[in-house]
């Protein structure tokens, strides 16, 4: 029998209740209880010495409805002494980048000591040079990130940054109005779907399951290829297809009944159906998915203080069992290793969930986008920007 993991009381109701996690959110707009006091302006106030700000994505952290607090989080500052700070403050990388680009190009605060990009635009603040490199002798823990993490092109030494979560992109879809599922695009595009189809905003992620059902490798994707796929989603959008390309915000159009089929994220698909008594679903699709991971970096522009206690931060959540109460409660891919076995003592059911720990099968039907050069990320952009009608 697994020894039991010593889980805060906190912690416990979470994972026991399986609470509604967006009826915290509800109230709020969309922000969660720390993301209402960045609301005015994103990011806190000029770092302290014993403070961390982290500017994160919504519904990405274990939080508790009855006390509208960070379990984990709140662990940390006990254990610590340092007052960690946390912000819901990113929907879309490019939204997040463009508000603080200006303050990162002149050198000033930028409000975060920890931001949390993904790939693609992780790869541009270290290439532009608005990231910090790693003292690793502040994170042991470091050696924990699973082998296929450990070295991305981006940052193939993990010196300035390591995955905070794994994102798997699929098709999520109604289970009601879909009763055979959906894991082909042209069921997809099926004619119950027509003008409730929802695709990301992401372009890797919906450019990437397109490409993929039309037989491309996303790893050698060619300019013209590229093209192609986005011509596809533009006469999909003009022909009344699709009805949004959204941000985070799209489970929201699921919930609702406006969208009843999507190119979605795997973990919002697993708390959709958790918390709606299964009417929602998610595969990858046969012809293969995307995955993408987000980033805990830390910004040129953080203090040293900022530095040091972000590395703290970054160390703590870097702890298997740490990792996986998170990973319990946000259900996507968990880079750390470790993180398995100590589910096995917290939540046995979801140490087998492929959302969380993909199986080696699973993982084969995935692909990585390829790195983008300077010139290919302003051009290809522009043209996803143009399909959606921006």
């Amino acid at each position: 029998m697994a020894t039991e993991h010593p889980l805060s009381p906190e912690a416990r109701s979470i994972l026991g209740a399986r609470i509604s996690r967006r009826g915290v959110l509800a109230g709020a707009g969309g922000l969660g209880a720390a993301g209402l006091l960045a609301a005015c302006g994103g990011g806190g106030s000029k770092s302290a010495e014993n403070s961390v700000r982290w500017g994160n994505w919504p519904l990405y952290l274990d939080f508790d409805e009855a006390t509208k607090k960070y379990p984990t989080l709140e662990k940390f500052s006990t254990e610590t002494g340092i007052d960690a700070q946390y912000f819901e403050d990113y929907n879309d990388n490019d939204e997040f980048f463009g508000k603080v680009q200006a303050q990162l190009k002149l050198g000033e605060d930028i409000g975060y000591d920890v931001v949390t990009p993904t790939d693609w635009m992780a790869a541009r603040w270290i290439r532009l040079g608005y990231t910090q490199k790693f003292d690793l002798a502040n994170i042991p823990n470091a050696g924990n990130i699973l082998d296929s993490l450990k070295s991305p092109s981006y940052d193939p030494n993990r010196e300035s940054s390591l995955t905070w979560q794994g994102i798997m992109s699929g098709f999520g879809w109604n289970v009601e109005k879909n009763p055979k599922g959906i894991h082909t695009l042209d069921e997809l595009f099926a004619p119950q779907n027509k003008g409730k189809i929802v695709v990301l905003s992401e372009m890797r992620d919906t450019i990437g399951v397109i490409l993929m059902a039309q037989g491309v490798d996303i790893t050698k994707v060619t300019e013209a290829q590229f093209m192609n796929a986005v011509d596809f989603m533009a006469k999909k959008i003009s022909d009344g297809w699709i009805r949004g390309v959204k941000g985070n915000e799209y489970a929201e159009d699921l919930t609702s009944g406006d969208a009843t089929a999507v190119i979605g994220w795997s973990g919002d698909m697993f708390i959709l159906a958790s918390e709606n008594e299964g009417k929602f679903d998610f595969a990858i699709p046969e012809s293969g998915g995307t995955i993408s991971g987000d980033n805990l970096m830390i910004p040129s522009t953080a203090s040293a203080a900022g530095k040091a206690n972000g590395e703290k931060l970054i160390n703590y959540y870097y702890d298997p069992a740490v990792a996986a109460e998170v990973a319990a409660y946000v259900n996507y891919v968990c880079p750390v290793q470790g993180a398995q076995a100590e589910m096995e003592k917290i939540a046995p059911e979801l140490a087998t969930s492929e959302y969380i720990f993909p199986t080696e099968k699973t993982s084969s039907r995935l692909q990585v986008f390829r790195s983008l050069t300077p010139d290919e990320e302003t051009s290809w952009s522009e043209a996803f920007q143009k399909a959606q009608g921006n």
